[in-house]
């Protein structure tokens, strides 16, 4: 049940926020990394450490001259290895188990990797949240503080929302074409998010030894071999039984050697783990170099700001977004387009139709709001108890 309960806490990073809490400051991909992976590897950094799922991760056997928690604790602590050149031999006949056999000649594999898994989980974990965590902190609140009263809010006063709507029209045009530092710092998270996938499938490869670029498509083969004839990767990679080598004094004082076979029941949780994950980073890694080559067209191509914002523009006057779309600079559209994810979708076509008529309309639009019957230039709006069409205050 404690295993249960950590896994539960780890669900907040995956849970739905609303909106009324959380401003969206980001796309799906960017919170498929600091979200959905960092929960996973989280998840399973639990799962390796919960020894009531297996019992022992290491149960050793000798010959009875060694204590039995001497000897599980001490190659635990050190290390245990197989013989690569024993591995795909008669189980029964031959050898005892996958890569357990006659070591003279051959050469041992090492594998002391099982005592860092859980170490190594949760530092990815970490490496995840990581660009999140940098690209929240240059936001600094910014949609948050812009949407605020709007946002999440489908039924609301006419006059409220005229006034909230009427704020952030003021914002927007006063700061226009000053937040490129804003969008670049957004655009540089996202590369971070592709360049840190990609590190840590070379790292998790190095920490197995190089056996995992290749580990999701080796299991792949397997699954459709001949079951008399396949010998399965994934006990290659994390064999279940090993051996490990005492030495201590005799009565005598001469060294004595204990060859011992170890049972890593540990590794039953970690091949599953390494595989689930290894596909996993490989989707990751494909969709999010999708989504910086998307960034980039975005960047590059004016048109394609175009098209997203017509897309979410749901009102008339759609040949003004062109108009629109000349005016405004990268940072400015990254503005726009958070705001279509923050603000229901009447809000944000009536607001976008009021910029078109201020900056992007080559004619007066037939219904003029508040905002497009006063000049741009400073002041450009009437006093903030005027917005959403009350009354002067009474002096």
């Amino acid at each position: 049940m404690a295993v249960f309960g950590m896994v539960s806490a780890v669900s907040g990073f995956i849970k739905i926020r609303y909106l009324l809490d959380k401003a969206v400051i980001d796309n799906m991909v960017f919170r498929c990394h600091y979200r959905i992976t960092t929960a996973i590897l989280f998840t399973c950094c639990i799962i390796v450490t919960a020894n009531n799922l297996i019992g022992d991760p290491i149960s050793c056997i000798n010959d009875g001259a060694i204590p039995m928690h001497v000897i599980n604790t001490f190659c635990w602590i050190t290390y245990t290895y197989t013989i690569p050149g024993q591995q795909h031999r008669q189980i029964g006949t031959d050898v005892a188990g996958p890569g357990l056999g006659n070591e003279y000649g051959h050469e041992k594999r090492y594998h002391s990797y099982y005592q860092w898994v859980p170490f190594v989980l949760f530092f990815q974990g970490l490496m995840f949240y990581v660009p999140h965590w940098v690209w929240k902190n240059m936001e600094d609140g910014k949609i948050r503080m812009i949407t605020d009263g709007l946002r999440g809010m489908v039924s609301v006063p006419d006059d409220y929302r005229r006034d909230r709507q009427d704020r952030i029209l003021k914002y927007f045009v006063n700061s226009l074409n000053t937040h490129n530092g804003y969008s670049f710092a957004y655009f540089f998270c996202e590369l971070l998010n592709f360049i840190n996938v990609i590190v840590n499938i070379f790292m998790v490869d190095k920490f197995l030894g190089g056996a995992f670029m290749s580990y999701g498509t080796d299991v792949v083969k397997f699954s459709n071999m001949d079951q008399d004839k396949r010998f399965d990767p994934m006990i290659e990679i994390f064999p279940r039984l090993t051996k490990c080598t005492f030495h201590k004094f005799g009565p005598s004082g001469s060294i004595q050697k204990h060859d011992t076979l170890c049972v890593l029941a540990l590794n039953i949780l970690n091949e599953k783990i390494y595989i689930f994950i290894w596909f996993w980073f490989i989707i990751l890694a494909t969709i999010s170099g999708v989504a910086v080559l998307y960034s980039l067209v975005v960047i590059m191509m004016p048109t394609t700001r175009e098209t997203i914002i017509k897309r979410a523009y749901r009102s008339g006057h759609r040949k003004e977004i062109a108009g629109l779309v000349r005016r405004l600079e990268i940072g400015d559209f990254l503005i726009l387009h958070f705001l279509s994810q923050n603000l229901s979708t009447r809000s944000y076509s009536d607001m976008l139709q009021q910029l078109c008529g201020l900056l992007g309309a080559s004619r007066t639009p037939s219904a003029p709001s508040t905002l497009e019957m006063n000049p741009i230039s400073p002041p450009i709006y009437p006093p903030v108890e005027n917005f959403g069409g009350g009354k002067e205050t009474e002096t």
